[in-house]
This record gives structure tokens, C-alpha cells and sequence, in this order.
């Protein structure tokens, strides 16, 4: 089986939950760690499965990385590789397939309840599960992809995630631990200050509870990365 890639744009924000996921059932992985220079490969072919993480640039930004991930996705998508993203990961994959990636009305920094939207698509990949407690961490927010479906909203964000088949687009963050969002909330404590706002938590909050908090995100993204693994190419 050829590794998932993994793709790092920032050093705090790397592959989180999905790392122990993947270390869980014996998945190989490659990180591509961008942030220190790393070149985005060519061939999407060369693996089983492509995993984009997030970060604080916005997927319009004229990065020379952006350019070559968006080239990367579509080759995925047309090679039937499958995608997952996280946040910029999932804005990434929502304007590499069509999709505008467009300022958010209201950004987003905390835990929030992201509901189930009830079609077909989203049942495959939540089954019975109608909503969770959602981390999120955003002021961009994207559209979504023609011929996929949105699955996730929120009441600040309506598009909280897409898919089709094995493809998997996300607003939200299932990958959080424990630590990720301390360093996060010490890290961007300056954001928070400088972003009033109804859907802006403080630090203190963020942290209220983290560890109940951080293990049903967990069970979450478990269910998520599980239907997402059966597409994987073998």
C-alpha cells in the first residue's frame, strides 16, 4: 500500500487525531511539511490517499505551494484518489474543484454546534449521528464544489463540509487534541483579542471542559477517517 500523504502548512496545525487514527490501523503516511519548504509532489498516483491539514493563509493568497496543491487535487480527484481536507484543506479542495473561497461573514474561533444536514450523502458518512460539538477556527469559508453535496452546516457557517463518494471536505476541525488547542488558544490569544465577535470565544472558554470536549471530537472524527480509509487506493 503507498503512504497518505499528509500536507502541513503550518507547524502548530499538523495532522492532529488522524495521525493516531492512522497510527491506530497500521496506515502509512508521508508528511509534507510546507511550512519548512517542502515541495508539493507531482503525482497524486503515487499515493493511496491525500490528507490536506490547516492553516492561517487564505487559499487566495499568490503562494507558489497553493498553486501546485491545487494542481495535485485535481489530478487526485480525476485519478479517483481520494481527499480529505481541514479547514484550508477543505478550501483548498472546495477552489481547486470549482468552488469560490470568499471572507465569512462571521469568523468563527471555538467550539460550536455543527448539525447533520439530512440527505443521503450525509448519512454515509455520519450514519445516524445528527450533530456534534465542532471546533472551529475560520474567517474564510467556501462554496461548495459542483457535484458535491453539502453534509455539515452550522448556524454561523452553513457550509461546514462537503463530499462525494470517497472525497471529504471539511470547514470544521475533527482533528483537534488536547494539546493542538492549547497551543492554539496561547498562539492566536492575540487574534481572539483583536476579533470581537458572536461566534469568538476567549481562551478560558476554549478551554472549559477540553478533555470531554476533545474525546466526543474524537469519536467523531474516528467515524469520519473510517469511512474515508475504505476509498483508499491498495
Amino acid at each position: 500500500m503507498n503512504p497518505i500523504a499528509i500536507f502541513r502548512h503550518a507547524g502548530t496545525e499538523g495532522a492532529g487525531y488522524f495521525a493516531t487514527f492512522a497510527e491506530r490501523h497500521s496506515l502509512p503516511c508521508r508528511l509534507f511539511r510546507l511550512d519548512e519548504g517542502e515541495e508539493v509532489p507531482r503525482d497524486a498516483r503515487a499515493f493511496s490517499g491525500l490528507v490536506f491539514m490547516g492553516g492561517p493563509m487564505s487559499v487566495n493568497d499568490n503562494l507558489p505551494w497553493i498553486r501546485s496543491e491545487l494542481e495535485l487535487i485535481r489530478g487526485a480527484v480525476a485519478a479517483d484518489v481520494p481527499v480529505l481536507g481541514h479547514c484550508l484543506g477543505g478550501q483548498l479542495i472546495a477552489k481547486a474543484l470549482g468552488a469560490t473561497v470568499t471572507r465569512a461573514q462571521v469568523k468563527e474561533i471555538g467550539w460550536g454546534e455543527v448539525a447533520v444536514v439530512d440527505n443521503g450523502e450525509a448519512r454515509n458518512w455520519f450514519g445516524e449521528l445528527r450533530g456534534f460539538l465542532g471546533f472551529h477556527w475560520h474567517g474564510e469559508t467556501f462554496a461548495i464544489p459542483p457535484g458535491f453535496t453539502r453534509i455539515l452546516e452550522s448556524r454561523w457557517c452553513p457550509n461546514q463540509a462537503y463530499a462525494r463518494g470517497k472525497h471529504l471536505g471539511m470547514q470544521c476541525h475533527v482533528e483537534m487534541t488536547e494539546d493542538m488547542v492549547r497551543t492554539w488558544c496561547e498562539h492566536g490569544a492575540g487574534e481572539i483579542a483583536a476579533s470581537p465577535g458572536p461566534a469568538v470565544q476567549p481562551p478560558a472558554r476554549i478551554r472549559e471542559n477540553l478533555a470531554s470536549k476533545v474525546a466526543a471530537l474524537n469519536a467523531v472524527a474516528e467515524r469520519l477517517y473510517s469511512r474515508w480509509a475504505r476509498g483508499l487506493r491498495r
